[in-house]
């Protein structure tokens, strides 16, 4: 009790340095993981990135027994996966894989990374307000890491299957950079991932009195347009791809209407 107070008690200069400490201690995480990634290049490229170019990917095989099921003849089979990847550039396979190394480092300290910046903000935090908000790390590593994996198995193959059988002409081939291949799926992974946030962020919105239940609800059509033209640039221009993505935002849409009812509930007993 008296190493809180003597926290909450800390100068605006102690807290700087707190916080360095905390982004230090996440930087070497990132920098560590990042390495471990990088030794281990060939496995990770091989059987995470250009295992989706292959038509026995496991959500090409799904959707295709999927498809077939309902009587679409397989509409969704991933028959041939035309891609020849290539380096056009001389340090290009390096950035590249300076960059997936990276951002996958992100990915899996993630909950290390959020847990030092939540130690450092909770503090400042009432008693109530910590108790509240007791689990919140393991919480939203776990959407984060479910985005993630709808990233990888649902929207890149999505992507991946569409762009790269998609042709203008029979005479134009499809001789992609490894670069724009690769950043594809990382960044639609990653981003996929801090979508599944939205439950969390609006969590804590409702907290600081921000946002509301009734006021999520009025504006439940406009999220779903917003959401619909989210899906629409993130996913190949075809339905099927749009309501695949659509529906679990939706659904987190509105668990965080429900998690806000939540909040507020707890504010009327506590006054």
């Amino acid at each position: 009790m008296e190493k809180e107070d003597a926290q909450k008690q800390m100068s605006f200069l102690g807290h700087l340095e707190e916080l360095r400490w905390k982004l230090m201690k996440s930087a070497i995480a990132i920098i560590v993981i990042a390495c471990v990634l990088f030794y281990y290049t060939t496995p990770v490229i091989e059987h995470i990135y250009l295992a989706m170019a292959e038509n026995d990917f496991p959500t090409y095989l799904f959707f295709c027994k999927l498809t077939r099921s309902i009587g679409l003849e397989g509409m969704m089979c991933a028959n041939d996966i035309p891609i020849d990847l290539q380096s056009i550039e001389m340090t290009k396979q390096f950035s590249t894989n300076m960059y997936f190394a990276l951002v996958g480092a992100i990915v899996i300290s993630f909950p290390f990374i959020f847990q030092q910046l939540w130690s450092f903000l909770k503090p400042g935090l009432k008693e109530n307000e910590i108790k509240a908000t007791r689990g919140i790390v393991f919480f939203s590593s776990i959407l984060f890491f479910l985005g993630v994996l709808f990233g990888y198995y649902i929207i890149s193959p999505l992507c991946v299957q569409f762009f790269g059988g998609y042709k203008l002409s029979s005479e134009i081939q499809n001789n992609f950079t490894i670069s724009s291949y690769m950043s594809m799926i990382t960044t639609s992974t990653f981003f996929s991932g801090l979508f599944f946030e939205l439950p969390i962020v609006i969590y804590l919105l409702s907290k600081l009195g921000l946002v509301s239940s009734s006021m999520l609800k009025k504006y439940r059509k406009h999220a779903l347009v917003g959401i619909l033209l989210l899906s629409a640039i993130i996913t190949p221009p075809d339905v099927i791809s749009q309501v695949l993505v659509s529906i679990p935002i939706l659904l987190l849409y509105e668990i965080g209407i429900y998690v806000s009812k939540i909040v507020e509930k707890k504010k009327n007993l506590s006054n």
